[in-house]
C-alpha cells in the first residue's frame, strides 16, 4: 500500500513539478556558460545598457547596510514599480536594480554628483532565465512575489519527497539493493570530492 501511494506521489509530483524542474535545468546553461553568452552579446556590438536620463538628486543615506527604505524612495521618487534590490557600491554610489522577467532597470546614485542616472538592460533571454532561477525570498511585497516564493518551496519539498521515495522503493527492491548503494556511494563521492576541492 505504501509503495503504491509512493509511486502515485512521485508520478504526479514529477508531472506537477515538470515546468520548475525545467526552469531549474535549462537555466543552469547560461549560469554555468555565461562566458559564452557574452561573447555572444560583444559579437553583436550591442550595449548590455542604455541611459534613459540623469536627474539631480539629494536625499541622505542611512548608516549601515539596511538600504531598503532608501531603495524604495528612489523608486518612489522616479516613478519606478517592481521588485527591486539594494547595493552600496563604495562610500559614495548606492545602486538599486528594479527587475521583472521582461526588463531591468539600474538606478545610480551617485552621491558625489548628487544626481540619478536611469539606465535599462538589453532583453537577453539568459538574462531572464537566469534571473527566474535566482529570483525567490520572502523579501518583496507583492502578492505574485511572495506566490514565487511559495511555488520555489512547494518544488523544494517535491525534491525532498523524490528522494525520500526513492530511498524506500529502492530499498523494498531486495535484488537491486547492491546496484543502489553503488550509486548512493557513487554520488555522494564525486560530491564530496568536488566540495572539497572548491
Amino acid at each position: 500500500m505504501i509503495s503504491h501511494f509512493l509511486r502515485r506521489a512521485r508520478l504526479f509530483t514529477g508531472l506537477f513539478l515538470t515546468p520548475w524542474i525545467l526552469l531549474c535545468a535549462i537555466s543552469s546553461i547560461p549560469f554555468s556558460h555565461g562566458r559564452y553568452f557574452e561573447e555572444l552579446d560583444k559579437a553583436k556590438g550591442l550595449p548590455p545598457w542604455s541611459d534613459r536620463a540623469a536627474i539631480p538628486y539629494d536625499v541622505p543615506v542611512p548608516e549601515g547596510n539596511e538600504l531598503c527604505p532608501l531603495g524604495a524612495r528612489i523608486l518612489a521618487d522616479t516613478g519606478l514599480q517592481g521588485a527591486f534590490g539594494v547595493y552600496r557600491l563604495g562610500p559614495r554610489q548606492i545602486n538599486v536594480y528594479v527587475y521583472t522577467v521582461w526588463h531591468s532597470t539600474q538606478v545610480q546614485y551617485l552621491l558625489d554628483e548628487k544626481k540619478l542616472v536611469i539606465r535599462d538592460t538589453r532583453f537577453r533571454w539568459d538574462h531572464m532565465l537566469t534571473g527566474l532561477h535566482a529570483k525567490g525570498g520572502f523579501e518583496q511585497e507583492s502578492l505574485v512575489d511572495r506566490s514565487w516564493s511559495v511555488a520555489i518551496d512547494i518544488t523544494c519539498l517535491g525534491l525532498l519527497l523524490w528522494i525520500a521515495s526513492g530511498f524506500y522503493l529502492w530499498w523494498k527492491l531486495r535484488a537491486l539493493r547492491g546496484w543502489g548503494w553503488l550509486a548512493v556511494l557513487g554520488g555522494l563521492t564525486s560530491f564530496g570530492v568536488l566540495v572539497a576541492l572548491l
